[in-house]
């Protein structure tokens, strides 16, 4: 097969969750099947060198660049406007083109894949960002309308996309995300952990939050829930939030100062990749209210590192971490609090889900999930 990769989420200065699917996806199956021959499409206006150094990782004998010199910003807003055709600046190799990130342009030559991650722009439009909102709004139907088959990271968002978009429930197929087990993994090294610890302003026990400060991640009554969990006993870890900034995010801090929690709430600087794992594996538990999720990957990350999870169980996030969480109510402050203090006092309880975590998080490997998706590029083409 020759294989086309829109590689807009890999070369991004941050990766976001999109990017680390694509790059786990896309680095197994290109490392699998040498008998195969695969292209990474980008456009690429400027800074030529480092998106070519961003994509190193990924090639092999059997892989190629196929770089555009043009504005992927302008022809992204152009396209849903005027249909100028994807094959004008990537031709017309590729037997099958996967995207994804939501959008497949107009007339892109050959078999077309897209991944629609989660339905959020439809559940909760309100927590998304404007610009992207009016592209996914004006964009997405057409996409899937385009797209031979629609790839999904869950069984929770395959009956989303279904929901909303009945028409295209026919093209969906569910391939889970992976663990990256090199980046997270146990760590048995306490002298790394504190060092870690103390580059971040952090002393003692804490529960820890990892991911986008944004208004879906539940974050003000998490703080709100630790805030009662303070209130009832003495000698509470602090709680950690760590990530980048999302948008919207001004309650979350303000919800910290008026409960009086600013000497109890560490909110980190950024956190380099190398610090992510021990960061991790110092956690009480971790901690992951979400109100909406298509996949969820900070709570399988955390159990790939054997720590405990108290975990919302809202949208896809009783698929990732099956029995081996404390489930919580998103929507109440008590119930997460009660997560929280049942892995901090209770030890045995805390050690079971470590156990159990880490083997539930081992079968999720890249390579099984790139494998299916392989099998779902054959079946398209046949």
């Amino acid at each position: 097969m020759k294989i086309s990769f829109d590689v807009l989420p890999l070369i991004s200065e941050n990766m976001s969750g999109i990017g680390y699917c694509e790059a786990g996806l896309v680095g197994d199956m290109i490392r699998s099947h040498p008998e195969d021959s695969f292209t990474l499409d980008y456009f690429s206006r400027k800074d030529h060198e480092v998106k070519r150094n961003r994509l190193k990782a990924y090639m092999q004998e059997n892989c190629s660049l196929n770089e555009s010199h043009f504005s992927g910003f302008l022809y992204r807003t152009v396209m849903n406007i005027i249909p100028v055709p994807y094959t004008l600046f990537f031709g017309k190799k590729a037997d099958i083109t996967h995207f994804f990130n939501y959008i497949v342009p107009p007339f892109v030559h050959g078999k077309k894949v897209v991944t629609i991650h989660d339905m959020v722009i439809r559940a909760y439009p309100e927590t998304v960002r404007f610009r992207t909102k009016q592209l996914l709004l004006t964009g997405m139907k057409k996409s899937m309308k385009r797209a031979d088959v629609i790839i999904t990271d869950s069984e929770f968002s395959k009956s989303e996309i279904a929901k909303y978009y009945p028409q295209f429930a026919d093209k969906i197929e569910v391939v889970y995300c992976g663990v990256n087990t090199e980046k997270f993994y146990h760590i048995d090294d306490n002298e790394r952990i504190e060092k870690t610890k103390t580059s971040l302003g952090i002393e003692g026990e804490y529960f820890l939050y990892l991911g986008t400060i944004e208004p879906r991640k539940n974050l003000e009554r998490l703080i709100e829930a630790y805030g009662i969990l303070k209130t009832g006993h003495k000698n509470v870890p602090k709680l950690v939030m760590a990530g980048g900034k999302g948008w919207l995010n001004s309650g979350i801090y303000s919800r910290v100062e008026s409960l009086g929690l600013k000497d109890d709430v560490i909110f980190t600087k950024y956190i380099p990749d190398e610090d992510i794992c021990p960061l991790m594996n110092g956690a009480t538990a971790f901690v992951f209210p979400s109100i909406y999720e298509g996949f969820g990957m900070p709570p399988l990350e955390a159990m790939s590192c054997g720590v405990p999870v108290v975990s919302s169980r809202e949208a896809s996030l009783p698929e990732v971490v099956g029995d081996c969480a404390v489930m919580v109510d998103a929507y109440s402050p008590q119930s997460i609090a009660e997560g929280m203090y049942k892995i901090w006092a209770d030890k045995e309880l805390a050690a079971d889900l470590s156990r159990r975590g880490m083997e539930r998080a081992a079968d999720f490997t890249w390579h099984k999930f790139s494998e299916k998706l392989h099998d779902i590029y054959k079946a398209v083409l046949s």
